[in-house]
């Protein structure tokens, strides 16, 4: 797919990057994905579908297997009832405050648009004689009639009237990186053990490939207000860093988060659910596709506050830091989520279900 950094950058456009990942990187490739699918699937007894692994129906179908979908985030059902706020065009809920009539109209264009964007998909399954399906598979095609994981935690978002039938919200199942040793290297540990607790930036696994400038707004923030920094960089590496500031590509966010003053992310779901456990304040910074719904969804939840990706700077970022490490509300929020959460294991839910479709 090319230099990873600029596809990046394409995909994370807030307008455009939706149908770039859809038709630059998800439709050209779904003869090879069909094939590969269907060759797994015929030793398999159930399979369970991503919002964006669009042969799962294709195959459950041919193949006569049943089959669950997943969703990520509260976004993924564009509910009427609690529309999500999108990247770029913030229209589902914009046009809810207008009344049914407004609503009628964005979700038909929206909908008029993803048909467009997957008429590749729709050639595809006519030339294979599957049946005819023109729901949008970004709308309800993406669910199964047989069961949906919501594997995203329930402070986030409570189920609606129009979520597709048979939805289970799970809980996430929190996915780590190599933990098996759970401990931080000893740099880090010494680092941490030094001073006060560390500002920790976290940008998850995609945001990171363009977030030079980033990390030197933070850098900036963090010296302005005089306070420690642990930056989770990825790929990118910074020059020389001041005292008190400490760079890594990655750590497990599990045991650094619950170290920190305040964790400063880009709200990806994953980066989220991890957040929320730590007890610890938040600054959301997001990016583009489901983040500025999840950033807005935290903030309802008064663990944090919203400064957008494209809006950083050094100046904004330093303020916002102030106004949380003094928020004692936000700090009590923190931890009454956090403690919402102890002990909730959505992986376990999930393999429940899983398992009593099995049976």
């Amino acid at each position: 797919m090319g230099d990873r950094a600029r596809l990046a950058r394409r995909l994370f456009h807030p307008l455009q990057g939706p149908r770039r990942l859809l038709t630059e990187v998800v439709l050209p490739w779904l003869p090879q994905a069909h094939a590969d699918l269907a060759l797994a699937a015929q030793q398999c007894d159930l399979l369970v579908s991503h919002p964006l692994s669009f042969a799962v129906p294709m195959v459950a179908q041919q193949q006569h297997k049943p089959w669950l979908s997943t969703v990520l985030a509260p976004a993924s059902f564009l509910s009427r009832y609690d529309p999500p706020r999108l990247a770029g065009a913030n229209l589902l809920q914009h046009a809810q405050t207008l009344g049914p009539a407004a609503q009628q109209v964005v979700h038909s264009l929206l909908r008029f648009a993803l048909q467009q964007w997957e008429r590749p998909l729709r050639r595809y399954r006519r030339e294979r004689g599957l049946p005819r399906n023109d729901e949008p598979m970004l709308l309800g095609g993406q669910f199964s009639p047989q069961g949906n994981l919501a594997l995203f935690d329930a402070v986030l978002a409570s189920p609606q009237p129009d979520w597709p039938a048979l939805t289970t919200i799970c809980g996430t199942p929190l996915y780590d990186g190599a933990v098996s040793a759970a401990q931080l290297p000893n740099t880090v540990q010494r680092f941490l053990d030094a001073g006060d607790p560390p500002l920790v930036f976290a940008l998850g696994s995609s945001a990171v490939w363009f977030a030079d400038r980033y990390w030197q707004e933070a850098l900036s923030a963090a010296q302005q207000l005089g306070r420690r920094a642990l930056l989770l960089t990825g790929p990118g590496r910074l020059p020389a860093l001041p005292p008190g500031v400490m760079a890594v590509d990655y750590l497990p966010y599990s045991l650094v988060f619950e170290r920190a003053a305040v964790v400063v992310h880009q709200a990806g779901i994953g980066t989220l659910s991890q957040a929320l456990r730590s007890g610890r304040p938040q600054l959301l910074t997001p990016v583009a596709f489901d983040q500025p719904d999840n950033a807005q969804r935290a903030a309802r939840l008064g663990v944090g506050r919203i400064v957008p990706f494209a809006q950083v700077r050094s100046r904004r970022l330093a303020q916002t830091l102030d106004e949380l490490l003094h928020d004692a509300e936000a700090a009590r929020a923190a931890k009454v989520v956090a403690a919402q959460l102890a002990g909730h294991n959505g992986a376990l839910r999930a393999a429940e279900v899983l398992a009593v479709h099995l049976r």
